[in-house]
């Protein structure tokens, strides 16, 4: 056993190591780093894609799991939580780029929102709302995306409540912050986006991603994801946490296991509701590489400071992306994080790029899933020479 790790859970026994896709051997560090990371956590799916100078250099399927009715592959469908954020702000700069909407547009009106709560929300912009800058903290007031019963009596409506009840209760609500002035990481500003451009574009949201972002990169899988257990789509991975709720889902008040129901993915869309696979998303990162989707300029302003500056230790966030300048450019990602769902999807400076997917985010180990973060980057470094030919197109992309 690898130095440092716990011994295997009770229950262990059974599980079986396996693992699917393609990689070359010389890319063994991650194999490696996914099998300690994943039997240290008793996690039972992963999906990891690497990508080296826009190619597909590593696609893999991890299963550490005594259930083989299903095992991850390259092309499984997960959960991606939060990671659907640079998505919709990709979708918002395409939206900029065309002419139809103005980054510098003011929420409100385009919305229909009334102000009289707090008039404060007449000020806030699309691009604060990318931000994270629109004034709605989760730390003082809560996160209206994970407050459905809350709105529900609110209103005096039954579960389950909808995206325009959302912004209804929180439109009547005052602001955290005066707009602009506070970074305050709000799941709730991406609601609005999404919104903003169906507003805008005259379709559905998902309508909008898939034809004006995701089919010019030659991606068909990804789709928006459903709630219910019963709802899956095909390919798509289980969801494990230790702990349930109570559905929000329906007005039964049945327990639930928390990622089938302790939480509402429909309305959660824009902000944390995609499914993709990990071979789809590394082809989203390559958007960002170079002007095709989205042209240079429009790149420029994904990744620029946004106007209150830098946090203490060097990073910010752009418009959908973590960045930080680092010696000879950039590094920029994202994190994503729901009850059955554990995500990472990094850019970095010197040309890699990797998405990793898990099925679960919390176990009896106790230990830390983000840790993930600081090991692909040791794997990354320790790989001693790079696949030349990309596997994009043994996956369709």
């Amino acid at each position: 056993l690898a130095a440092g790790l716990p011994a295997s859970p009770a229950g262990a026994a059974a599980r079986v190591w396996s693992v699917t896709g393609r990689g070359a051997t010389s890319l063994k560090p991650f194999d490696d780093t996914l099998k300690r990371f994943m039997q240290a956590r008793t996690i039972p799916h992963a999906s990891l894609a690497v990508v080296r100078k826009g190619k597909l250099v590593l696609a893999r399927g991890y299963n550490w799991t005594a259930d083989t009715s299903f095992a991850a592959g390259p092309t499984s469908l997960f959960r991606v939580a939060s990671l659907s954020k640079p998505i919709t702000a990709a979708a918002v700069l395409k939206l900029a780029q065309d002419g139809k909407l103005s980054l510098s547009a003011k929420v409100a009106p385009l919305l229909g929102l009334s102000t009289t709560a707090d008039p404060r929300l007449a000020a806030v912009t699309v691009t604060h709302l990318l931000q994270h800058l629109g004034g709605w903290d989760s730390e003082v007031s809560g996160d209206p995306m994970f407050r459905d019963r809350v709105i529900a009596a609110a209103l005096g409506v039954p579960l389950p409540i909808t995206q325009a009840q959302i912004i209804a209760h929180t439109s009547g609500l005052k602001l955290d912050h005066a707009p602009g002035t506070t970074y305050a990481y709000s799941n709730y500003g991406y609601v609005l986006l999404q919104k903003i451009i169906e507003r805008v574009s005259g379709v559905s949201y998902a309508s909008y991603v898939q034809s004006k972002v995701l089919t010019p990169l030659k991606i068909k899988r990804m789709a928006l994801g459903r709630t219910a257990k019963s709802l899956r789509k095909s390919g798509e991975a289980p969801y494990f946490s230790q702990y349930t709720g109570k559905s929000v889902i329906d007005t039964s008040n049945s327990v639930v296991p928390f990622p089938y129901g302790g939480f509402n993915l429909e309305n959660m869309a824009a902000h944390g509701g995609w499914l993709a696979t990990a071979v789809d998303l590394a082809k989203f990162t390559t958007l960002f590489d170079a002007a095709g989707v989205l042209t240079s300029a429009s790149i420029s302003k994904a990744f620029a400071k946004p106007s209150i500056g830098v946090n203490s230790d060097g990073w910010y966030y752009g418009l959908g992306w973590q960045v930080r300048p680092v010696t000879g450019g950039r590094n920029t990602w994202h994190t994503g994080s729901l009850a059955g769902t554990s995500t990472l999807m990094v850019r970095r400076y010197d040309g890699l790029s990797w998405v990793v997917l898990f099925d679960q985010r919390d176990d009896a180990s106790g230990l830390n899933y983000g840790d993930i973060d600081a090991l692909l980057h040791t794997a990354a470094n320790s790989v001693k020479s790079w696949p030349t030919t990309s596997l994009f197109s043994a996956y369709g992309l």
